[in-house]
């Protein structure tokens, strides 16, 4: 903790330029990411599939996912840009501080007068925070939803349930959203200078609480599980959860169709009580034994331990972030370098802080994501050596396909943000050898529209 308490000294002097060094660190990254997009963007623009898929991919298909794959590039560097833009712009014109005093004013307004200390005050600037955020992002939102994922045949969703999954999110968050940080700031207050050990402990109770929660409370609101009927696919995920000896509690189809063509398949649950959910979409359009695969690689996941240590290494890093925030907490040049000079909120504390910290969680979802590769190729493995080999590279294949998914990427740009291998290095993992064609060319019209995610 002496380290703590010398980097905290350390960092806390007199005309520190933290605003000029976050801004720079955000416009560094912007670049930066910018750089590898347009890395990527060459291999997108390539006229040919990658040699392991020649004979799975029609020249028809491997255009549109190419096109498909520049357009969510050009997507994401507007989108990119404007959230640099609004960002800059936040900071320059102390946006932080103009609301933090007007939320104030607003309660010394209009609340009794027990409401108007800090945790109160927080609650209200926050929640204002994230409704402005909510308003602003609404026109790339819009955007994506209805103009670029319509154009490829992937929207389901229509203007009406765009509006009112708006406004169940908005309600969760202010329904949640109090009680948390509530928690969350008088723990802070009353815990002195150890803080972050009981900030970890209700970290971790509350991820274990919304576990439990989300299925039975959140999900509902949103979308309908239905059990699935009795036949060859509930049978063969059956012998599998048993041949594993995954504590299996019930199997469910989402109607994941009313929003997108993407599919997926999960489990969740706490460690005694397992549910596993399959997208209706993946039923429609893999045949059984591919869906059975398709689990035999999810739980590949759980039978590994990689959910167990995925979720040992988030908490690992909450505590990190929290002891490191221990540092930041009482850093007035941090505050005043922002406009808050006779005030010093916790909860705008950790916002700068994270802001500070936001070079340092580059490098860390960098390696998570090579992590995560190394597990997703382990559980493919793991799925091989059930017997499951040939059926989820075919699933791969059609996945692939159906979702228009990037067929090749510059290694670089896989690095830093693919949580996932690309097909052709999991296919040569897998031993696969294309016999023939997994959707023949004359299917190809027929399912170019259709897609899913990536397992």
């Amino acid at each position: 903790m002496d380290i703590l308490q010398r980097l905290a000294r350390f960092l806390d002097r007199p005309l520190f330029p933290w605003k000029k060094l976050i801004v720079g660190f955000s416009i560094g990254q912007f670049v930066f990411e910018s750089f590898l997009s347009l890395r990527q963007y060459q291999v997108l623009k390539q006229t040919r599939p990658p040699k392991v898929l020649k004979n799975e991919v029609s020249q028809e298909v491997f255009d549109k996912s190419q096109a498909y794959g520049r357009a969510k590039a050009k997507y994401g560097f507007i989108s990119g840009l404007y959230g640099q833009i609004q960002n800059t712009a936040f900071i320059y014109f102390d946006v932080l501080p103009k609301l933090w005093s007007l939320t104030g004013s607003w309660l010394l307004s209009y609340a009794p007068a027990r409401f108007s200390g800090e945790i109160s005050h927080s609650i209200v600037f926050v929640l204002s925070f994230i409704v402005i955020q909510q308003i602003i992002s609404l026109p790339t939102s819009i955007y994506h939803t209805f103009v670029l994922e319509e154009k490829f045949g992937f929207n389901k969703q229509t203007p009406k349930l765009f509006i009112t999954d708006m406004l169940k999110s908005q309600m969760l968050t202010f329904v949640l959203a109090p009680p948390i940080l509530a928690g969350f700031l008088s723990i802070v207050q009353k815990t002195g200078n150890q803080f972050f050990y009981y900030l970890w402990l209700f970290g971790a109770g509350l991820q274990v609480f919304m576990i439990t929660v989300y299925p039975i409370a959140i999900l509902p609101l949103f979308n309908k599980l239905s059990p699935l009927q009795p036949g060859d696919l509930k049978d063969g995920v059956e012998a599998l959860a048993e041949r594993l000896k995954f504590p299996l509690h019930e199997l469910y189809v989402i109607d994941g169709s009313k929003r997108s063509a993407h599919s997926n398949a999960y489990f969740f649950g706490l460690p005694w009580k397992k549910h596993i959910v399959i997208y209706d979409t993946l039923i429609e359009k893999s045949e059984t034994q591919e869906v059975v695969a398709v689990l035999a690689h999810e739980l590949g996941h759980w039978s590994l331990g990689h959910t167990t240590k995925l979720f040992g290494i988030s908490q690992a890093h909450f505590f990190y972030i929290f002891a490191l925030f221990s540092v930041f907490i009482n850093n007035r040049s941090l505050y005043e370098s922002f406009g808050f000079h006779n005030q010093f909120p916790i909860i705008i504390g950790f916002i700068l802080f994270s802001d500070a910290l936001a070079p340092m969680d580059t490098v860390i979802k960098l390696l998570m994501n090579i992590l995560s590769r190394k597990f997703e190729f382990e559980a493919d493995e793991f799925a091989q050596n059930l017997g499951y080999s040939t059926e989820l590279a075919r699933s791969l294949i059609k996945l692939q396909i159906q979702n228009l998914s990037t067929m090749d990427a510059d290694w670089i740009y896989a690095s830093y943000h693919f949580s996932h291998p690309i097909l052709s290095e999991r296919l040569g993992a897998l031993g696969w050898i294309d016999e023939k064609a997994v959707v023949p060319e004359e299917k190809a019209k027929a399912t170019k529209a259709s897609g899913r995610d990536e397992l």
